[in-house]
C-alpha cells in the first residue's frame, strides 16, 4: 500500500481522499492547517489527518518523510513551498495548479531530481491537454488547436450565471493573470477576459473568453508545430462582462481578498453542475484539410454513496489517475512529467480516469 501525503482538506481534497482510500491501494494522510476542515472530513479506512502549516518547513519535511508521493490540493500560492520540500525529501510530487509561475518553479525543481514532478493534474490544465494532444497527433500537419472548458451550474439563478464549485482563489487567478497562446505560429501572452466568443452546444448558448493556465505545457510541446493554439473558459452569456467590470474597471483584481469575500458571500456553492469539454483541432492529413472535435459533458453524481459536484469528480479523477499511472510504472519515475505524455486511451482505461467516461445517471439538460 502506497503512503500518500495529501495537502488540502477542501472540496477537491476530500474527493481525492475518498477515491484513493476507496481503492484499497493507498494509505492517505490528509493535511491542512485548519483543524475545522480536517474535522469535517468523513472518516474512512486507510485515512489519517494531520494539522500542518506548510509555511513551517521543519514540520513539512517531517510530514514528507518516508512517503511515496505528496499531492497538493492546496491554494496555488503555497504549491511552490510544497514542491520545494518534495524535492528535498526525494518524494514524488503532483499538484492541481493552474498558476503559470508555480509550474515554471516545479519544472526547475524537477531538473536532475530523483523523483517525479507532475504539475497541473486536474481538468484544465490536466485532462484537457491529454485530449488536445491525442487529437493533434492524428494529423500530418497542424493548423489550429482550440480548447474550451467550463464548470457550470445546471440551474443558474443569478446575473453571473455561476455558482462556486471550485476554489475562489483559483477562479480569480485565472481571470486576472496573463494567458499563453500561440498566434500565427508565435508564442505570445494574451490578456485574460478578452477575445470573447459565443457558441451553442446541445441547444444551449455559451460564451468563452481567455483565462490563464488552462493550456498547461501544450504551448511548449506544440511550439513550431501549430499556427493557432488557445484556451478559453466557458460560461453562460453575460458572465464575462460582469467579471471584467469587477476585476478591471473597479480594479478589484488588485484587491483580491475583497473580491473573494464578495463572491463567497454572494454566490452559493452547488453540487448540481456540469463540466463541459470542447476541443477542436484542424490540420492536414494525407493532403486534405480536416477537423476533429472532442466533446464531453460530465455531471455531478454520487461516488461511493456521497454526492460530489462534476468539478470535484473530474479534478480529483485527474490527479488520482496520474498518481496511479506513476505508482504502476506507466509514467517516468523521475524528472518533469507533462500531462500530454499520457495517451487518452491510457488515461480513460485507468480506474480513476474512467470517471471521464460519463458513467452514472445524467440529469436533464438546462433549457436554452
Amino acid at each position: 500500500m502506497r503512503d500518500i501525503l495529501l495537502i488540502g482538506a477542501g472540496k477537491i481534497g476530500e474527493t481525492i481522499a475518498e477515491l484513493l482510500c476507496g481503492s484499497g491501494d493507498y494509505q492517505v494522510t490528509v493535511a491542512d492547517r485548519s483543524d475545522l476542515a480536517l474535522q469535517k472530513l468523513p472518516r474512512r479506512p486507510h485515512m489519517k489527518t494531520l494539522a500542518l502549516d506548510v509555511a513551517d518547513e521543519t514540520a513539512l519535511a517531517a510530514a514528507l518523510k518516508g512517503r511515496f508521493a505528496v499531492l497538493s490540493a492546496a491554494p496555488y500560492a503555497v504549491t511552490g513551498k510544497i514542491a520545494t520540500a518534495a524535492r528535498a525529501a526525494g518524494v514524488h510530487y503532483l499538484d492541481l495548479t493552474e498558476d503559470v509561475a508555480n509550474t515554471r518553479l516545479v519544472k526547475s525543481l524537477a531538473d536532475g531530481a530523483g523523483s517525479a514532478f507532475i504539475p497541473q493534474c486536474g481538468l484544465a490544465p490536466g485532462f484537457i491537454a491529454i485530449v488536445a494532444h491525442d487529437l493533434a497527433r492524428r494529423f500530418d500537419r497542424l493548423d489550429s488547436v482550440r480548447l474550451r472548458v467550463g464548470a457550470l451550474p445546471l440551474y443558474p439563478s443569478n446575473a453571473l450565471g455561476y455558482n462556486l464549485t471550485w476554489s475562489t482563489d483559483g477562479v480569480i487567478n485565472e481571470y486576472d493573470e496573463p494567458c499563453e497562446a500561440i498566434v500565427d505560429g508565435t508564442l505570445r501572452e494574451v490578456s485574460p477576459l478578452e477575445e470573447l466568443e459565443e457558441f451553442s452546444l446541445d441547444g444551449v448558448r455559451y460564451e468563452a473568453f481567455n483565462t490563464s493556465g488552462g493550456l498547461g505545457t501544450l504551448c511548449e510541446t506544440l511550439s513550431g508545430k501549430v499556427r493557432q493554439l488557445n484556451y478559453k473558459t466557458v460560461r453562460y452569456p453575460g458572465h464575462r462582462d460582469i467579471m471584467k467590470a469587477l476585476i478591471q474597471d473597479l480594479r478589484l483584481g488588485e484587491r483580491r481578498d475583497i473580491l473573494k469575500d464578495i463572491l463567497e458571500r454572494a454566490l452559493p456553492a452547488t453540487r448540481q453542475d456540469v463540466v463541459l469539454i470542447f476541443v477542436t483541432v484542424s490540420g492536414y492529413r494525407d493532403g486534405q484539410y480536416l477537423q476533429e472535435t472532442y466533446t464531453n459533458k460530465i455531471y455531478g453524481r454520487e461516488v461511493r454513496g456521497t454526492a460530489h459536484s462534476a468539478i470535484q469528480i473530474t479534478t480529483a479523477a485527474g490527479i488520482c489517475t496520474m498518481l496511479d499511472l506513476l505508482a504502476t510504472g506507466v509514467l517516468p519515475q523521475k524528472g518533469f512529467v507533462r500531462q500530454e505524455e499520457v495517451s487518452l486511451a491510457t488515461f480513460l482505461s485507468n480506474r480513476f480516469g474512467a470517471a471521464y467516461g460519463g458513467k452514472g445517471p445524467k440529469p436533464a439538460s438546462r433549457a436554452a
